[in-house]
């Protein structure tokens, strides 16, 4: 009897710790199992599991329970890739999903299986694409939506009638298209809405009569009139449209709608969704006959133009097919449209001072696969320069076939000749890739030789750096030097590249006196811009999104005009991860962003902060970091960094080379930017559109200010030659 209660207390005991650790639901933990191995297993998921575990008991990162439940899965910015796996809807329990920041879709749709009692779902700044799952208009409980920055694309659809406690929803920042649905009337409780920079069309009045504080509805292709109740609200962006000049209509006639399962009262003003569904409001059973008898004839008639329609197209296709089979197989790589060219460019003033527009060389390539798709870049959302986080690393996706590449091939003999044998006389540098020579070949044309070093190939393939030169050479921008040809034979891998006659930024800014005097303050404005332009290319029009990962200035090449050509894009996948040094690494190389420093991962925002050092070198002329100097003195942003917002320090801070000639307001704006590039925390780093942006008003107001002073010495103290105004020109 004893032995018996002995044995009862130590199973209770064990069940009870078991209790208190967790003892997660086993379909949950399925779940988890399966969305650890979609993912690719990221070592970064400290305590995940393939199979099995206790994410409840054992603390799994990221993962927080209720019980034996799981309720919140929050990873943000970890550099995920892979997919969310298929058993997504086993959650019963989860109420918040945060996966944004991360390289997660990999060019595939969301899972058609989400949780179905989300409260907050955050899946920003990924590389899902295709549609809007259906099971996002089954989670009645949700408040917070927010898909944008990914490649949705498509119409929506009518389904979001359920969603009456949606507070928040993003869906910009993709290619989502045709009419808003008029299912959006139901989201009684939507406060913050944000639909910029997809491609909507048609009328915004089904917003009217939302509850809404902030809408931002620019960068589309909306139309009509913005109604009166719209233009009440205090956060409002409606540029980009085609809005008409027209008074705005009355109000339309849609009404609050009751929650769903509540029927609304037949004889009130119901909106059109509870007019369709209910019958007309008036009641009135004439009008109901002379309806049915209109849509009666309306379908008829749109039966016979239907037939005949598609007998025509059936003829016409049958004519065509075997000329449009050619024409597809030549136009897969399609050119973007008139509008959408027009769209790219950000923006253009009287002041005549233009920006850089995608222009897609003559020598453009065509391929079968793509792993480079174009979009129009941001337009300019007239707003500060913000905190919103564009940092997510969006790595091309790797593709097994690669189609003929239209660049040069040369053979090693070839480019031996060229070179004089890679003779160091030739050599005009060398990278952590490999080195550059000078070529010259038959007819005095001269191009650079970049010879990748075996230690950047390690275990890859020829089919790999076949590969690799498919994806460079799909990369135009007449702010990137531009990829000419390639050789790869004999277990050699060459690169050819067109020759800038003035070398890299850095040698001009640090080693070479006798050019200095060619970098006045315009012309440091001119390469800054130029180069923010080529980093907005790679960040913001390719998709998916190219990080650099070598941003420096040394790979800015200047050409005989002093514009600015950004080298070694797309060679990313050549550089590994940087490994964990702490703070010394960013002590040692002057560029890295501190998480870079610190973790090894390379995003968009750590281009940013590489672009702001870069900056600051210009601003300065100093290095960024710099043995020589003082220890307070030698890291250029731990030095910089303080006195930017002080007028007095910022003057002393100036490269002496320039002599003075700067405007004061524009050195002060300059000097914003930087700080914001810089800032350690990479979420409050702005993308690099708003820092074109930024840099184009900077160019705007100071040459406003060159036609008022007509030459004239500002504030008694600083000009700047009209004839360095040109400089600003692009």
């Amino acid at each position: 009897m004893l032995r018996a209660l002995v044995l009862f207390l130590a199973c209770a005991w064990v069940w009870c710790l078991s209790s208190v650790n967790g003892d997660t639901n086993s379909d949950e933990v399925s779940a988890l199992n399966v969305l650890y191995t979609s993912m690719n297993s990221p070592g970064q998921l400290t305590s995940w599991n393939s199979s099995g575990g206790d994410p409840c008991g054992q603390s799994w990162k990221g993962i927080t329970c209720s019980g034996s439940s799981v309720t919140e899965i929050k990873l943000p910015g970890l550099g995920l890739n892979g997919n969310l796996g298929y058993q997504m809807d086993k959650l019963k329990s989860l109420v918040e999903l945060d996966l944004s920041n991360n390289n997660l879709g990999g060019g595939n749709p969301l899972p058609y299986n989400l949780p179905p009692k989300l409260q907050r779902l955050n899946v920003a700044q990924n590389q899902f694409n295709g549609a809007m799952p259906y099971s996002i208009s089954l989670m009645a409980s949700l408040q917070y939506l927010n898909l944008a920055h990914n490649q949705l694309q498509g119409n929506l659809s009518d389904w979001f009638n359920q969603l009456v406690n949606l507070e928040t929803m993003d869906l910009s920042f993709n290619s989502l298209t045709g009419i808003l649905p008029e299912s959006f009337s139901f989201l009684s409780n939507l406060t913050n809405l944000y639909l910029e920079n997809n491609q909507f069309t048609g009328h915004i009045d089904v917003l009217s009569n939302l509850p809404l504080n902030d809408l931002n509805v620019a960068n589309n292709r909306f139309t009509g009139q913005i109604p009166n109740q719209l233009q009440k609200i205090n956060n409002l962006d409606t540029d980009g449209n085609s809005w008409n000049n027209e008074a705005a209509p009355p109000p339309p006639t849609y009404s609050s709608h009751p929650p769903p399962g509540r029927r609304s009262n037949p004889g009130s003003n119901t909106g059109r969704r509870s007019e369709g569904k209910d019958g007309p409001s008036n009641g009135d059973g004439k009008g109901s006959g002379i309806n049915v008898g209109v849509i009666a004839g309306i379908v008829i008639a749109v039966v016979v133009i239907s037939a005949l329609i598609f007998f025509l197209l059936v003829k016409r296709k049958t004519r065509k097919s075997s000329g449009e089979e050619q024409h597809e197989q030549d136009q897969h790589f399609t050119p973007l449209a008139s509008n959408e060219i027009k769209d790219m460019k950000s923006i253009q003033t009287a002041s005549a001072v233009e920006t850089a527009t995608f222009k897609p060389a003559s020598n453009t390539t065509t391929f079968q696969t793509a792993p480079f798709s174009l979009k129009p870049p941001p337009i300019d959302r007239q707003n500060k320069l913000n905190d919103e986080d564009d940092s997510i690393i969006k790595t091309p996706v790797k593709k097994a076939k690669v189609a003929s590449i239209k660049a040069t091939v040369y053979s090693v003999a070839d480019l031996q000749i060229a070179t004089d044998s890679f003779n160091v006389d030739n050599l005009i540098g060398e990278g952590s890739l490999g080195r550059v020579y000078r070529a010259q070949f038959a007819g005095g044309k001269v191009l650079t030789v970049k010879k990748i070093s075996s230690s950047s190939l390690p275990n890859q393939s020829p089919e790999d750096f076949i590969e690799l030169v498919s994806n460079i050479s799909r990369l135009h921008h007449p702010n990137l030097s531009e990829l000419v040809g390639y050789c790869s034979e004999h277990g050699q891998h060459l690169l050819v590249y067109e020759f800038h006659k003035n070398g890299s930024l850095h040698d001009l800014l640090h080693l070479s006196d006798e050019h200095n005097n060619q970098l006045t303050w315009n012309t440091r404005i001119k390469i800054a811009l130029g180069t923010a332009r080529a980093l907005e290319y790679l960040h913001e029009v390719c998709s998916p999104s190219v990080v650099h990962k070598n941003f420096r200035s040394a790979n800015i090449l200047l050409d005989s005009e002093l514009n600015p050509h950004l080298s070694d894009g797309g060679l990313a996948s050549l550089i590994p991860s940087a490994e964990y040094q702490g703070e010394d690494q960013d002590m040692v190389s002057g560029y890295s962003a501190p998480e870079v420093a610190m973790s090894g991962q390379y995003t968009l925002k750590s281009d940013v902060y590489s672009f702001g050092v870069v900056m600051l070198e210009l601003l300065t002329g100093r290095k960024p970091f710099d043995s020589s100097r003082s220890r307070s003195e030698q890291s250029l942003v731990r030095w910089a960094t303080p006195q930017l917002h002080d007028i007095d320090a910022l003057d002393k801070m100036v490269d002496p080379e320039i002599h003075g000639l700067y405007p004061a307001k524009s050195l002060s704006r300059f000097a914003d930017v930087i700080a914001l590039c810089v800032q350690p925390e990479p979420e409050f780093r702005p993308p690099m559109s708003e820092v074109v942006q930024a840099l184009v008003r900077l160019v705007q107001r100071a040459n406003m200010s060159k036609r008022v002073l007509s030459g004239e010495v500002q504030d008694g103290a600083r000009r700047t030659d009209d004839a360095d105004a040109q400089d600003y020109m692009y």
